[in-house]
């Protein structure tokens, strides 16, 4: 089992790294209070595999000493429960930026009292948390997407690129565009096996009509085309931090074209490690 401590500075991002490690697939409990971490973590045990990778964030909301969290983590040990610590920081003067952004109060802030003297008490509280952390990010720097990309970088077990999930959608542009899609590819200028009459009560999901699409030299070179663009775009999607990527194909009726060309480049998608699905939105319409 992978159990995960998220703690840190508040304003640092815990949260976002909590909700990127569930987008992972970790089981993410937020605030726990720290005496029922053993009990909790007995539970993950007992769960047969269904909690086999979880993240509990604990921070100063949970108190101004960490003298349970500590109990709590021997006991860990004692039941053979193998954990590690992630700490979030950032400098105190990103803190601050944060929190004057989001208008929130700090939670060791007091009427009158600077919110830097605030800061520097949580940082000086947490040390002791931050001296038995195995992971330490500093997001002072960070982007969001460069954030969730550290984060699978530690915890994504080089399976970086199934955090970015695929849906390629075939449509008639007689039906309109898909408002959700991201990147729309018109194959209108092909081969239409409509105008072939064996073909034209057939969908290109059937092998006649692919073979029809794919018999000519300027599918093939299209294909290809669409093939390279992707093996670029995929991984700098992911770079930046994005969890879904609609790509619609579209041809006129959205029966015989658009539906061949979306199953071979989900296929193609597939075939490099990503995660994808395929719809054929317009495809049995009349």
């Amino acid at each position: 089992m992978e159990f995960i401590i998220i703690s840190g500075l508040s304003g640092a991002g815990k949260s976002k790294v909590a909700s990127f490690m569930e987008d992972m697939g970790f089981y993410v409990v937020d605030n726990m209070p720290a005496p029922l971490i053993p009990k909790f973590a007995e539970l993950c045990m007992a769960g047969h595999g269904k909690y086999d990778r979880v993240a509990l964030v604990t921070d100063i909301r949970g108190g101004h000493t960490f003298d349970d969290l500590f109990e709590s983590l021997d006991a860990l040990r004692d039941m053979d429960c193998a954990y590690q610590i992630l700490f979030v920081e950032a400098s105190t003067e990103t803190i601050i930026k944060r929190y004057k952004e989001t208008r929130r109060m700090h939670p060791l802030a007091r009427e009158g009292e600077p919110l830097s003297e605030a800061a520097q008490k949580e940082r000086e509280t947490l040390k002791p948390v931050r001296q038995r952390a195995e992971y330490l990010i500093d997001t002072t720097a960070l982007t969001t997407a460069k954030l969730r990309g550290e984060v699978l970088r530690l915890f994504g077990d080089g399976q970086e690129a199934h955090a970015m999930s695929v849906n390629v959608i075939s449509f008639g542009f007689k039906y309109g565009i898909p408002i959700e899609a991201d990147l729309v590819f018109d194959v209108r200028f092909l081969p239409n096996p409509y105008y072939i009459a064996e073909l034209r009560h057939q969908t290109g999901l059937d092998e006649p009509v692919r073979s029809f699409i794919f018999h000519y030299q300027q599918t093939r070179e299209f294909m290809a085309h669409l093939e390279s663009l992707m093996s670029f775009l995929l991984p700098q999607y992911v770079a930046e931090g994005k969890t879904m990527l609609v790509i619609a194909v579209g041809c006129t009726g959205g029966q015989h074209r658009s539906v061949a060309m979306t199953r071979a480049l989900a296929e193609f998608i597939r075939q490099k490690g990503y995660t994808a699905s395929e719809n054929h939105r317009d495809m049995t319409r009349a």
